[in-house]
């Protein structure tokens, strides 16, 4: 081969490069391109979801594959905002300590629905009671009565409330519950009724508290409510009845009591004014027997010194006061001798008037 000719390489001959193949080069290019900046995006999103608001009335904490990010009262977030991995790395936990929480206990009441409990309804009670939908409980005089109650709680120490139980506000419905029934069972049913409401339903609070304060679950118990207690509806009509004796026996008992009332009070004002007369006798007799005592000791003198004088003038003293308005006067001394004088008066009887004659006819 002259040196003219045109040089040959001995590799691969090269490939003419075809246009369907160059467009798919790039279009390919240009997906990656955008999956990268989707996957740039999801990242910054990923990690944007991971902020959170924490209000004014709350505290937060971040568990971290279920466990909390620091410890005790270190692993509370304040207000404001705060940043945690996403779900399932981190999860967060809002916990409100000055809102109040409710719990309602209706453990002891008959089968409802939400809608009937809006409306206001109920429905109609079945010819007896069925122990798989409605609720009761027992009084310790074994009669039934439906019963609910609504308990008011703040939460006091979120740590406990968080970790100390996988549900804690399960547990405040339990203790509720446990509340109600304990309390229907130390009651008589007269008394949750009618006798004594706010002693059973101070029953269920304290047995309310006692339960969580013994579980040690970080909560603080505002307001207990047994917002109602009634017999069960089949016996509607009965305990009505007796509702109405009873009514019609303590109208009895006050008005016998008010007449008890009447009777002793007039006795007791009889008793007391004749007290105070005897008493007033008493001593206007008293001051009369020491006032004649006393005028006594003052004559003993003047009798003993002369006995004879002394009868004389108190004799001429009295009949001086008792013949004051006599007509006549008649006085006969003693004679010397001691004998006794004789008086003889010759008294004249009026002469009768003559009777006038008959008129002749």
């Amino acid at each position: 081969m002259s040196a003219s000719s045109p040089s040959h390489d001995h590799g691969t001959p090269e490939t003419p490069v075809d246009a369907g193949a160059q467009a798919l080069t790039a279009a390919l290019h240009s997906s990656f391109a955008i999956v990268k900046v989707l996957m740039v995006l999801m990242v910054v999103a990923f990690l944007g979801s991971g902020f959170f608001q924490v209000g004014p009335a709350e505290r937060a904490m971040i568990l971290r594959f279920g466990k909390p990010v620091g410890e005790g009262q270190k692993a509370l977030l304040g207000p404001g905002l705060h940043w945690s991995f996403p779900y399932p790395i981190d999860e967060y936990v809002r916990i409100s300590i000055t809102g109040i929480q409710k719990a309602n206990s209706t453990v002891g009441w008959y089968a409802t629905t939400p809608e009937q409990e809006q409306a206001g309804s109920e429905p109609p009670p079945g010819p007896s009671l069925n122990p798989a939908v409605d609720g009761y409980t027992i009084t310790a005089d074994a009669n039934i009565i439906h019963s609910r109650a609504t308990l008011f709680y703040r939460i006091e120490d979120p740590v406990r409330y968080i970790f100390g139980f996988v549900n804690a506000s399960n547990v405040v419905q339990n203790a509720l519950n446990n509340a109600l029934v304990y309390a229907s069972a130390i009651y008589k049913v007269d008394d949750i009724l009618n006798r004594d409401k706010f002693g059973f339903q101070d029953a269920v609070r304290k047995r309310v508290i006692e339960l969580l304060e013994k579980q040690n679950l970080g909560v603080l118990v505002e307001n207990c409510q047994v917002t109602d207690s009634i017999p069960p509806r089949q016996l509607k009509d009965a305990f009505a009845s007796v509702l109405k004796a009873q009514v019609t026996r303590s109208k009895l008992l006050d008005d016998a009591r008010s007449y008890q009332n009447q009777v002793l009070s007039k006795a007791g004002a009889d008793s007391e004014s004749k007290i105070n007369l005897a008493e007033y006798d008493r001593d206007r007799l008293v001051k009369d027997v020491s006032g004649q005592a006393d005028r006594f000791a003052s004559i003993l003198p003047e009798y003993q010194r002369d006995p004879d004088l002394f009868r004389q003038q108190r004799l001429f003293e009295t009949l001086g006061r008792v013949m004051t308005n006599a007509a006549d006067k008649i006085f006969l001394p003693q004679r010397a001798d001691g004998k006794p004088r004789e008086l003889r008066l010759l008294l004249n009887r009026e002469q009768k008037l003559a009777s006038a004659p008959a008129p002749q006819p």
